[in-house]
């Protein structure tokens, strides 16, 4: 049984407040999360709160050393009223390569699993109906506690998971928007820790972004740091291109993996296209019949056109403005197996009993 701690019932969301429909992309508190300390060498025993903050020493290592990792999935209810929770143990699996990169101790998949359960089914009330249009999203948090003046690891660590019902990343949902490639600014460098999902690497990319959306664009675009040659990511999510019935996806040593650009790339299989992991070029963004930005807050962000300014150029994907056919099927059936209106024959979800 779960330790349970800091339970405040003195305000508590009724349902009738919240207009499922209309969510943003945005907290929202909800009843209890929950924590796990590693303190010794070892991981304690799973604890239950509803307290938002957290007690934390100043000298702490995530304050001043980033020993900070975090990760994002969904849980999603059916049409048949069972909650769904979508590859978690690849969020488990992303996690511990991050805390093999920056030194931090790794949660066993299986205390992973348990955590992301455990604060699914307490604040269950929050999962959106089926077809609302909204989820719950999940937000495992990993940082070093420990208080520490030397540049070294943390000797203590906290890991906790808080929810919170979202609706669309964008506001207008799965349509195209225009992005705008930077040249200034580099989100990584190519043995940096691009590859990690950790706080520095979302810092580093915040001053572009805030240029893009001024400029009336959804997101930046990033080309590789090292020659700016070729297609990194798209803001915080990865890209995508299709041709010739082909799923073309950049092979860089700065990317975060994406798990939903890794699921999107089997269903394109499934559906009989050749899927390609390899450096993309820049003037190649001019051949694409469709191109998207994906991840766990869009799934897929449809891209309308993406613009050079620099060099006066404009890579126009959709001349229509709506997205593409194979985009629509992939986002559409990805969705359907989140949801359970499709079987899921890769055994990427877990039901919440």
């Amino acid at each position: 049984m779960p330790k349970i701690i800091a339970i405040n019932q003195k305000y508590k969301i009724t349902m009738k407040e919240i207009d499922w429909s209309n969510l943003s992309f945005g907290y929202m508190k909800t009843d209890y999360n929950v924590r796990i300390y590693h303190r010794n060498g070892e991981w304690g025993k799973l604890e239950v709160c509803s307290e938002e903050t957290i007690p934390l020493h100043m000298a702490a290592t995530c304050l001043h050393y980033g020993q900070e990792a975090f990760e994002g999935l969904k849980a999603f209810r059916g049409k048949d009223g069972k909650v769904r929770i979508f590859r978690l143990e690849e969020n488990a699996a992303r996690l511990q390569s991050t805390c093999r990169g920056i030194l931090m101790p790794e949660l066993p998949t299986e205390r992973f699993k348990e955590a992301v359960i455990e604060a699914v089914k307490l604040n269950e009330r929050f999962i959106p109906p089926y077809e609302s249009g909204a989820s719950l999203y999940i937000r495992p948090l990993l940082i070093g506690t420990g208080a520490q003046v030397g540049v070294k690891p943390a000797n203590e660590y906290l890991f906790l998971i808080f929810v919170t019902p979202v609706g669309p990343y964008f506001k207008g949902g799965f349509s195209t928007t225009p992005y705008v490639i930077t040249r200034k600014y580099d989100r990584a460098a190519p043995l940096g820790t691009g590859i990690y999902k950790v706080g520095g690497n979302y810092a580093a990319s915040l001053r572009a972004s805030k240029e893009a959306h001024e400029a009336g664009y959804s997101a930046e675009f990033y080309l590789d740091a090292k020659e700016k040659k070729y297609i990194d990511e798209c803001g915080a999510a990865n890209f995508f291109g299709i041709k010739d019935n082909t799923y073309i996806t950049p092979l860089s040593s700065s990317i975060l993996p994406s798990i939903t650009n890794k699921s999107l790339m089997q269903l394109a299989e499934d559906m009989g296209m050749k899927v390609e992991r390899r450096p993309i070029p820049e003037e190649e963004l001019a051949t694409f019949e469709e191109a998207g930005a994906c991840g766990t807050a869009a799934v897929i962000s449809p891209i309308q056109r993406i613009d050079d300014p620099e060099n006066d150029r404009s890579y126009v994907i959709s001349a229509d403005g709506k997205p593409g056919p194979i985009s629509t099927k992939l986002y559409t059936k990805l969705r359907a197996i989140q949801y359970g209106d499709e079987a899921d024959v890769h055994g990427w979800v877990t039901i919440v009993e």
